[in-house]
């Protein structure tokens, strides 16, 4: 059984990958990008490459993004379902949602 804390981090995560691919011009990204941006100071989620693998093969089991690409190099886009959970228009029991924004 997965313990509160690394649930509440996958739940960040999730909602951290969702809001940065809302936030790019085409709302696509990869993995090793999103790695990097939930390590980032701004974010501060420690996160290894697998673990980001992880929740995009999540994200895409549950129809919030789709995945392409090699194993070896993932490209990630968000879905309209994605992006109305990043905005806070809908929530999902297992991603944080997100505060308000100002």
């Amino acid at each position: 059984m997965m313990n509160d804390y690394a649930q509440t981090l996958r739940r960040h995560r999730r909602l951290a990958i969702l809001r940065f691919l809302e936030a790019s011009p085409t709302y696509t990204s990869n993995v090793s990008i999103l790695t990097d941006v939930l390590n980032s100071d701004g974010i501060g989620i420690d996160t290894s490459r697998d673990q980001t693998a992880t929740e995009l093969a999540w994200l895409a089991e549950t129809g919030f993004v789709t995945l392409t690409g090699q194993p070896d190099f993932l490209v990630v886009t968000a879905t309209s379902r994605g992006v109305d959970i990043a905005l806070g228009r809908a929530t999902h029991p297992d991603i944080q949602r997100p505060s308000p924004r100002r």
